[in-house]
């Protein structure tokens, strides 16, 4: 039987490891135990999944609930400000990530049109124009620059405006308030008021589309009798910060991924081909939503081990993307690499809904950035890259770069 580990301040989260790989505690643990014991700060007894193959078969069985009003989801975390849990969270209308079917299915199966590979594929040549214009503003600038503003954030946050009709004019709002948000290390006073903010505004928001609707999935949602006002609110704000967060990291950590490994940069610039491809390894590779929770609503075989009901699970995708049983030589990026297989947008009935918006974000945004920016690095040493670390979503807070201006 394994012992439970016990790790003073929850789990680590300092990339001792470099930038991009788990670090190396979490590794650690993951070629001891991939379905490993663990204490929580709050000295909860639960379970940390980092094997591929078991992280896998955790998010296809629906017995591990993502419903945060069954039970306590104990956090692996200190978080000073932040209450230890004594009861569940009331579940919030509208916010389908944290619901099982059928709830969850019915919510979904609204939006599942929107998002299909013909659907999105429709938008991609209005994609690629929207980083194209980005791109031509930013080489307009004197280097060196942040891309995070400049590029990673407004492209993303264009696409999922225009899609959901929301004013790109409030941009603004939306993005300092989920950024406050998903802020690990804060009050709960400080996390509610963030949230309460951008509740109240898409509420507002939401309102108005169902008095006049637009041309926008918003206004197609808000035209649907069956959905109230509080759901319209909660599926808007999940849509909103899914839809520019994740993209906007992955933009500018894979570039900073890619300005680190010059030869994997050489290869892709010389034979643009490659994108699509490199885009599933950048996936793989830094996977920047990575910890997600369960919890055990009944005793359940994995990995050897029996998951008590009560249970909070943590799984780790990052871990599992690296885990060297499912991927060789996982710690090292090649864009030669087959990584279709990877977790980075979940599995089973969460698996990710924009998954092919992501994709063609991606392919457009790195294939523009690289053919527009031939000269592109760091102008700053890699180890002053502020890590987003303090983040539930992974990245960087700033990128600084530059490259060489042509001759006027």
């Amino acid at each position: 039987m394994t012992q439970p580990v016990s790790i003073p301040n929850g789990l680590p989260t300092a990339r001792d490891a470099g930038p991009f790989d788990p670090p190396s505690e979490i590794s650690r643990m993951r070629a001891a135990s991939p379905v490993c014991p663990l204490i929580f700060p709050d000295g909860h007894e639960g379970w940390f999944v980092t094997g591929y193959d078991a992280v896998r078969q955790l998010m296809a069985d629906t017995r591990f609930s993502s419903r945060q009003d069954l039970g306590i989801m104990h956090v692996p975390y200190e978080t000073p400000g932040m209450p230890a849990a004594t009861e569940p969270s009331p579940q919030i209308p509208g916010l389908f990530i944290a619901m099982d079917p059928p709830d969850h299915t019915r919510l979904r199966r609204m939006l599942t049109g929107t998002f299909t590979v013909r659907r999105i594929k429709q938008l991609e040549e209005h994609i690629i124009e929207i980083a194209e214009q980005q791109l031509a503003e930013m080489a307009k600038l004197t280097p060196p620059v942040d891309l995070v503003k400049e590029f990673a954030l407004p492209v993303p946050s264009l696409v999922i405006c225009e899609m959901l009709g929301v004013p790109y004019a409030d941009r603004e709002t939306f993005q300092v308030n989920s950024a406050k948000f998903l802020v690990k290390d804060q009050s709960l006073e400080e996390k509610m008021g963030a949230y309460g903010a951008m509740m109240g505004y898409l509420a507002q928001l939401v309102t108005a589309k169902r008095a006049e609707p637009g041309d926008d999935i918003l206004s197609d949602l808000a035209r649907n009798d069956e959905l109230s006002i509080e759901e319209l609110t909660g599926i808007a704000f999940l849509l909103l910060l899914a839809g520019h967060e994740t993209t906007a990291n992955m933009l500018a950590l894979g570039t900073f991924a890619l300005l680190e490994h010059p030869d994997q940069l050489a290869e892709l610039r010389a034979d643009p081909e490659l994108v699509p491809d490199a885009v599933e390894e950048l996936l793989r590779y830094l996977s920047i939503a990575d910890i997600f929770y369960r919890y055990a609503t009944e005793d359940i075989e994995l990995g050897g081990e029996t998951i008590r009901k009560g249970s909070t699970v943590v799984v780790s995708l990052l871990a599992a993307n690296h885990d060297p049983q499912r991927f060789d030589n996982p710690d090292t990026l090649d864009i030669h690499r087959k990584a279709r297989g990877h977790l980075s947008f979940g599995h089973g009935v969460h698996t990710c809904l924009g998954q092919q918006l992501a994709r063609i974000e991606m392919r457009a945004g790195f294939a523009g950035l690289l053919r527009r920016f031939p000269t592109l690095e760091l102008a700053i040493p890699a180890d002053e890259v502020k890590l987003r670390t303090d983040m539930n979503i992974y990245g960087v807070h700033e990128l600084p770069v530059t490259w060489t201006q042509p001759a006027s």
